[in-house]
């Protein structure tokens, strides 16, 4: 059987960097390709830079995983009510939590398989959630996952007529004490990375076929849409 292999899109970030370094332990040094601004120019708000950078990549990974996204982009902090919306704003989230990954689909699903059991994965957050949303505010970043979410949905319908046995979901991995999170939230009232990133890898591991097109909590359980 072929070594398993992993990608990680946004390896740097405190979730990507912690996915990163578990699936080295589960899958062996050598075996995960981590992708970052950063690291290597990744700009996934614009086509050129994705298809450069994912054109470079040799081989298959039967898992991709997105980690990338920002909740506050240049300093713009979240709505609380629809006289702070800005046109910038809105357009920044979009290209970022919604764009991004679209592009970034485009151009991975020549990596998948076809033969075997394969996994794209897009973090996502509840907050995108329409049935889930009781409190309202926070237009921009709500709107732009909500859009990540539809975006994974119709691509695993696609990937269903090619890629018979690869499945594609968009995940929530709670509240996690990243720099993502810290000015939203005390540390001690968040998971750790690490334990966050083992979260996702185990739900990943026992998710099936019909699962696919699904939006899922660190639990495995699914969140309404």
């Amino acid at each position: 059987m072929t070594q398993a292999r992993a990608l990680i899109i946004g390896s740097t970030g405190g979730i990507g960097s912690a996915l990163f370094a578990e699936l080295e332990r589960r899958l062996g040094a050598g075996n995960v390709v981590g992708l970052s601004r950063s690291g290597h120019g990744l700009d996934i708000t614009r086509e050129p830079s994705v298809e450069a950078v994912m054109n470079r990549l040799e081989g298959e990974f039967d898992l991709i995983f997105v980690a990338t996204g920002a909740l506050q982009i240049d300093g713009q902090q979240p709505e609380k009510a629809l006289k702070h919306i800005t046109e910038r704003a809105m357009r920044d989230q979009f290209e970022v939590n919604a764009l991004g990954p679209a592009l970034l689909l485009k151009h991975g699903v020549r990596l998948l398989p076809r033969d075997r059991r394969a996994v794209f994965a897009v973090m996502s957050a509840r907050v995108g959630s329409i049935g889930d949303n009781g409190k309202g505010g926070w237009y921009g970043y709500r709107t732009a996952k909500a859009a990540v979410n539809q975006i994974v949905h119709t691509a695993a319908i696609e990937l269903g007529r090619t890629h018979k046995r690869a499945i594609c979901v968009a995940m929530h991995p709670g509240t996690v004490a990243t720099s993502f999170t810290r000015d939203f939230v005390s540390p001690d009232n968040a998971t750790p990375p690490e334990q966050a990133a083992r979260n996702l890898l185990d739900v990943l591991d026992g998710l099936t076929l019909d699962q696919s097109g699904g939006f899922y909590d660190y639990a495995g359980k699914p969140i309404p849409w």
